[in-house]
């Protein structure tokens, strides 16, 4: 009987030190697995693109972007998840995009175009999640930096400020005796009033009038554009994200008067502007994306890190958007342009 009694005592030590040799095995597992989980979070990013309006130069901002975090390691597909929203240029629509980025915590935003970085810095501003903006034109109008040059909180970017003086005198060069420079532009769009600020203050220098229309949707640009066209000596078009929609409008009223249309960037010279003296957006993109990778590795903060200001500007010439309105071009100046296109191209 003591026998018996003494192996069935044996048993059920045996059998409770497996069970907690069982549950220690679980335990550890599980910390295991937790680490793990840890430390690939830590490899990995998600980030929303939001971009205000579809267009070249913004599409540029994007893919420029895109490849400047590539270059530091962070590759959609490999350790990158993007969500990409566009808002097609309705303002309304720029706060709804942020407000999910905020909602799904995101590990940055990048915004592309002043709206969207505004809309972006108010959603993101109490939920620590840093922006990045890129084709802003003026970040302390904006609200996003401060007079002196820092950032307004958790936000960053880069600045397409245009080269307004070089544009002028590009300008002068190619139409000696033109007077007046007509600019369309959409009131609310913050942008733009700051940019047609900057020409008003140059335009003396050069001994140009410059004769704005200001538009509140894409619906005004043709009648607009109408009119403006019947009052100007050329068109100087801007990095307006509603006007440049409605880019071929604007170009149709003004081959309709045989005046020129100056455009900001390559992507406008393209499509039909007869010239530009413009910053490359692909690029901006790129120094903007560098920049968001150093902050999402952790090696600097969107509030410390200063935006960039500025951008190199370079001529660039459509000939056959001057021989649709039978202009001559001075051979010698558009020899030394960046890119000169023979024909073209609407998408």
């Amino acid at each position: 009987m003591k026998k018996k009694l003494l192996a069935v005592v044996m048993s059920m030590v045996f059998v409770t030190g497996m069970l907690a040799g069982c549950g220690s095995s679980t335990k550890e597992t599980s910390t295991k697995d937790t680490k793990s989980t840890e430390t690939e979070s830590k490899d990995s990013y998600t980030i929303g693109i939001s971009q205000f309006a579809e267009h070249g130069s913004l599409d540029n901002c994007r893919e420029g972007f895109l490849e400047g975090l590539k270059e530091a390691g962070i590759e959609e597909g490999k350790n990158l998840k993007v969500n990409y929203d566009n808002a097609q240029a309705d303002t309304g629509t720029v706060g709804t995009i942020a407000d999910s980025y905020v909602s799904k915590k995101v590990d940055l935003i990048c915004a592309i175009a002043t709206p969207s970085a505004m809309s972006a810095y108010n959603a993101a501003m109490s939920a620590d999640i840093p922006v990045v903006y890129t084709a802003v034109s003026d970040p302390v109008g904006a609200g996003l930096a401060k007079e002196d040059g820092s950032n307004a909180g958790n936000i960053t970017g880069s600045c397409d400020l245009l080269p307004v003086d070089e544009q002028l005198k590009m300008i002068r060069k190619m139409l000696p005796d033109a007077k007046k420079i007509g600019i369309l532009y959409t009131t609310s769009e913050a942008n733009s009033v700051s940019t047609i600020k900057e020409y008003k203050k140059v335009s003396d220098k050069y001994g140009f009038e410059i004769v704005d229309t200001g538009i509140n949707t894409l619906a005004d640009v043709d009648m607009a554009a109408a009119d403006l066209v019947g009052k100007v000596d050329c068109i100087c078009n801007l990095t307006d994200n509603t006007v440049v929609q409605a880019l071929q409008t604007v170009i149709e009223k003004a081959n309709s008067k045989k005046i020129p249309v100056f455009g900001s960037e390559i992507e406008q010279v393209k499509a039909g502007c007869v010239a530009a003296m413009g910053i490359d957006y692909f690029e901006l993109g790129k120094n903007t994306g560098a920049m968001a990778a150093k902050i999402l590795k952790g090696e600097a903060t969107a509030k410390d890190t200063e935006y960039i200001k500025t951008a190199d500007s370079a001529l660039y010439v459509n000939t056959e958007a001057a021989d649709k309105i039978g202009m001559e071009l001075d051979k010698d100046y558009i020899a030394d342009a960046a890119e000169t296109f023979t024909e073209i191209t609407v998408e």
